[in-house]
């Protein structure tokens, strides 16, 4: 008598892989069910039941590891340490989280993450060290948000580059310090800064060559002429910018080799840094092109009341008030332009690009070049000795002042000229509120640059005053912090102004906000008589007044909290 033999039992949902069971979890037991395992309504609860037992099979059989190195001692933080209330403060600034999206309506309460870098910045002046509690939550602040990265690793000190190498997600902090968070090489240690300059990450390099440029800038030029051959196109592009710092003649004939590289970016920004230095062979070529190309034309001229006329219209006018005993007024001269009809490869080495973009005409395109690389000196010789004011408001004929003042305008800026500027910007109250030169709200900021921080301040403030807030926010981030007294009381009557108007009070939430972080704390006082609610009028926006509201008690309140913190770092 034979026996049968008995067939292997099914295995059961117990015994299935790991794999089968995130697949069934996927696809549902409605579709797929672990061997072993019936479908139906108890299928759920078998694979989780088998998930469970899995799990503890998995970790049961794990391996202890080796056991890792402990890590060198975190370094010493000579800097005084925070006093406790702006430790605190500084908790709750980083403990801040940006609420969920309300249609553009912030509320009353203060932006606290909004004030966080000017608390770095003040702390960092004032000379403190980090709470060691709170380095975590400021390396998370600042890998989320890149301008906060200078001032938090600043004041996190040499603490946070320890952590830094042991959290991948912190890694920014050390390719933001050159040598990864080693102290950069002192001005005696040659050896060191050769051996990083010829064995760092780029990054690296960069940090040390802007370090270099800094204290020793000739030290900087020399070494990177040093492998300046060797170097990829877009490194030597990179290095050459660090020559913008504490740029000089010295910097010249390494420039002017540079005007023969290799790459059209390279021979870009040479030429540019070149037209910087207004006794640099380049910029004589350049202004020798350009008096070509512009001059002062007597007979073009514009009467007095603004209409051009011919030389020889004139001269029978007068002819005829002569004869009629009445003297002519005579007319004023006008500019004459006659652009380049061609770019020759002289023009082309000296860093003027050939191909205009699109919607540009080529002669315009070459003529603007060659304006803003000239010596702004050039012009009052050219143009019958006349000063920066004198030229701007001359007539320029055929159509040609719109280049010719913004390639002036870029030239100003180029060169620092503060008179040029204020030639270029006119003044605030004029009607066209930008000046003779000026032709877009950019062009206007970049001029404001090159003012004193006072003559910023009190322009803008007479530009808001004159044309109100739709068109200054742009001109407001050029002034300095916190804004000069006459600037925040005119950014506070527009913004009351505006109120009372019943404008569209989310038109001014960007003014609203910079006010918040630039307005001096001093001015909170004023606020207190704009904190209620207005009667709207009938073309008012709907809500519009408790709006304003919010936004003048939330502005109140954070020029309060941010004269506390002030206080609480020992600063006034």
């Amino acid at each position: 008598m034979t026996s049968t033999p008995t067939p292997p039992a099914a295995p059961s949902a117990t015994t299935a892989s790991w794999e089968q069971l995130v697949t069934v979890a996927l696809l549902g037991t409605d579709r797929r069910t672990p061997p072993g395992c019936e479908p139906g309504p108890g299928a759920a609860a078998a694979v989780l039941d088998a998930a469970a037992a899995e799990t503890v099979r998995r970790r049961a059989g794990l391996r202890p590891a080796r056991a890792a190195r402990r890590p060198e001692r975190a370094p010493e933080d000579p800097r005084p340490p925070l006093p406790a209330s702006a430790a605190r403060r500084l908790a709750m600034l980083l403990a801040d989280r940006p609420g969920a999206a309300t249609g553009g309506r912030r509320g009353a309460a203060p932006d606290l993450m909004e004030l966080l870098p000017q608390w770095l910045a003040t702390a960092n002046a004032r000379g403190f060290a980090a709470p060691p509690e709170a380095l975590p939550a400021l390396l998370d602040a600042a890998r989320g948000r890149t301008d906060l990265r200078p001032a938090a690793l600043r004041f996190a000190g040499s603490r946070a580059l320890w952590l830094a190498r042991l959290n991948p997600d912190w890694r920014f902090a050390l390719r933001g310090t050159p040598g990864g968070g080693t102290v950069p090489p002192g001005p005696g240690d040659g050896d060191r800064v050769h051996r990083l300059w010829d064995e760092g990450l780029f990054a690296e390099r960069v940090a040390l060559l802007a370090a270099l440029r800094a204290r020793d800038p000739a030290g900087a030029r020399e070494l990177l002429a040093s492998t300046w051959a060797t170097e990829r196109a877009e490194d030597r592009l990179m290095f050459l910018d660090s020559l913008r710092t504490r740029l000089a003649p010295a910097d010249e004939p390494f420039l002017e080799q540079a005007l023969a590289d290799r790459s059209r970016n390279v021979r870009a920004t040479a030429a540019e840094l070149l037209s910087a230095l207004p006794g640099s062979a380049l910029a004589a070529r350049m202004a020798a092109r350009a008096v070509t190309c512009v001059s002062l034309d007597r007979s073009l001229g514009h009467a007095p009341d603004g209409a051009p006329v011919d030389a020889r219209d004139a001269s029978r006018a007068h002819d005829d008030h002569a004869l009629e005993r009445s003297p002519a007024a005579p007319a004023a001269p006008a500019i004459a332009v006659e652009a380049p009809h061609e770019c020759d490869a002289g023009m082309e080495r000296d860093g003027v690009v050939a191909k205009p973009p699109g919607g540009r005409g080529e002669r315009a395109w070459w003529l603007g070049q060659l304006v803003e690389a000239a010596p702004l000196a050039t012009w009052p010789a050219r143009l019958g000795g006349r000063g920066p004011g004198e030229i701007v408001a001359l007539p320029v004929a055929d159509g040609w002042r719109s280049e010719l003042h913004a390639a002036w305008c870029r030239a100003a800026v180029r060169q620092r000229d503060g008179a040029w500027a204020r030639a270029l910007l006119g003044p605030p109250t004029a009607p066209e509120a930008g000046g003779p030169g000026a032709v877009s709200l950019a062009e206007r900021a970049k001029l404001l640059g090159t003012l004193t921080p006072g003559e910023r301040a009190d322009w803008v403030a007479g530009f808001i005053a004159t044309h109100g807030l739709s068109e200054a926010f742009q001109l407001l981030g050029m002034c300095e912090v916190p804004w000069a007294p006459p600037l925040g009381r005119a950014v506070v009557d527009a913004l009351d102004i505006a109120r009372d108007a019943g404008s569209y009070p989310w038109s001014f939430s960007g003014v609203m906000g910079l006010a918040e972080r630039c307005l001096d704390p001093a001015e909170a006082g004023r606020l207190d008589g704009l904190l209620a609610v207005p009667d709207e009028s009938e073309d008012a926006a709907p809500g519009a007044g408790g709006y304003w509201a919010e936004a003048f008690q939330r502005l109140a309140t954070t020029l309060r909290l941010r004269a506390a913190m002030t206080r609480e770092l020992g600063v006034g």
